[in-house]
C-alpha cells in the first residue's frame, strides 16, 4: 500500500510538471519565483510595474518559516514554470537543494548576500536594516538577469530601500529608551531584530516551532524570567501561544504578540505595516 501511494505521488508529480510546461509555453510573461512570504514582498516591490514580468510565491503565504517544509506537487509545477528563483539563503531553503539542482537553467538569486549571519540564524529579514540589504541585492540581481528593465528594477529597489530606511530610523528613535531591556521570544526569529535595536533576548520559548519545551526547559525559563527581571514575553501569531501562556501564569509577566513577517496579505505594504505594528506592541510592552 505504501509503495502504491508513493508511485501515485510520482505519477501525479510527473503529470503536473507536464501541465506546468504547457502552461509556461502559453504565457509570455517572465516569472520571478520566490521561496516564501518575506522574499515575495521584497520582490513584489522591486518588480513593481515591470512589463512582462510576474512575481509568484512558491509556498503558501500561511506556511510561516520553512522549518521542516515538505514540497507538494503544486510546488514542483511552480518551479518548472519559474524563470528565476529568489531565496532567502543562509540555509532557510535547504529542502530545495535537490530539486533546484535538477533545473540547471533556473536562475538562482540569494537575497542575503553581504549580510553577516549570527550563529547561522537565517531570519535576517526581521531586521529592517537587513531587509533593506535584501531589497538592494534583489534589485541588482534582477537588473543583471533582465537587462531590458534594469533602470526600473533599480529605481524600485532604491525607492523601497528608502522607505525601509525611514522605518528603521523611526524604530531606532522609538526603541532607544528601552536599550538593554531583556525579553523572552517565542523562537529565534528575532535575533537580528534584537541586535539592531539593542534589546536582549534572555531566552526563547521554543528552539524550533512545533516542538514544545519540556517541563525541565519550562522550569529553567521560569527561573531565568524571575532572576533577570524580564518584563515581557512575546508569542508569534503563526504559532500556538500555549507555552507562552504557561510561562505568563507562572511568572505574572504578560504575553504580547510580535510578528516575524513570515505570513500575511499579498500586498506590497505588508512588511512595513507588520513592522509598524511590532513597534506599537513593543512600546506598549516595554513601557
Amino acid at each position: 500500500m505504501k509503495r502504491n501511494r508513493l508511485s501515485m505521488f510520482f505519477l501525479f508529480a510527473s503529470l503536473v510538471l507536464v501541465a506546468g510546461c504547457a502552461q509556461k509555453e502559453r504565457s509570455a510573461d517572465k516569472i520571478i519565483l520566490t521561496s516564501f512570504y518575506p522574499i515575495y514582498i521584497e520582490a513584489l516591490n522591486v518588480a513593481d510595474g515591470v512589463p512582462g514580468v510576474r512575481v509568484e510565491n512558491l509556498t503558501k503565504p500561511t506556511s510561516g518559516c520553512l522549518h521542516d517544509y515538505q514540497l507538494a506537487p503544486e510546488d514542483l509545477v511552480k518551479l518548472e514554470k519559474g524563470d528565476c528563483f529568489i531565496v532567502n539563503g543562509l540555509g532557510m531553503e535547504s529542502f530545495l537543494d535537490k530539486v533546484v539542482k535538477a533545473r540547471a537553467s533556473l536562475k538562482m538569486i540569494s537575497a542575503s548576500d553581504h549580510i553577516e549571519p549570527i550563529d547561522n540564524n537565517p531570519h535576517v529579514w526581521v531586521s529592517p536594516k537587513n531587509a533593506r540589504q535584501q531589497v538592494l541585492n534583489i534589485a541588482d540581481a534582477l537588473s543583471a538577469w533582465d537587462t531590458l528593465h534594469r533602470d526600473l528594477y533599480q529605481r524600485n529597489g532604491a525607492a523601497y530601500a528608502a522607505r525601509l530606511d525611514t522605518l528603521d530610523e523611526n524604530m531606532r528613535t522609538e526603541l532607544q529608551p528601552f536599550a538593554g531591556t531583556r525579553i523572552v521570544t517565542f523562537h529565534e526569529a528575532f535575533t537580528y531584530f534584537a541586535a539592531e535595536f539593542h534589546l536582549s533576548v534572555a531566552a526563547v520559548i521554543q528552539r524550533e516551532p512545533g516542538s514544545d519545551p519540556s517541563a525541565g526547559e519550562l522550569a529553567q525559563t521560569i527561573r531565568l524570567i524571575r532572576t533577570a527581571h524580564v518584563t515581557a514575553l512575546f508569542a508569534e501569531p503563526q504559532y500556538s501561544s500555549r507555552s507562552a501562556a504557561t510561562l505568563s501564569e507562572e511568572t505574572g509577566v504578560p504575553v504580547y504578540t510580535l510578528d516575524p513577517a513570515v505570513s500575511g496579505p499579498l500586498d506590497k505594504e505588508a512588511y512595513l505595516t507588520i513592522m509598524r505594528q511590532n513597534l506599537q506592541t513593543l512600546r506598549k510592552a516595554l513601557r
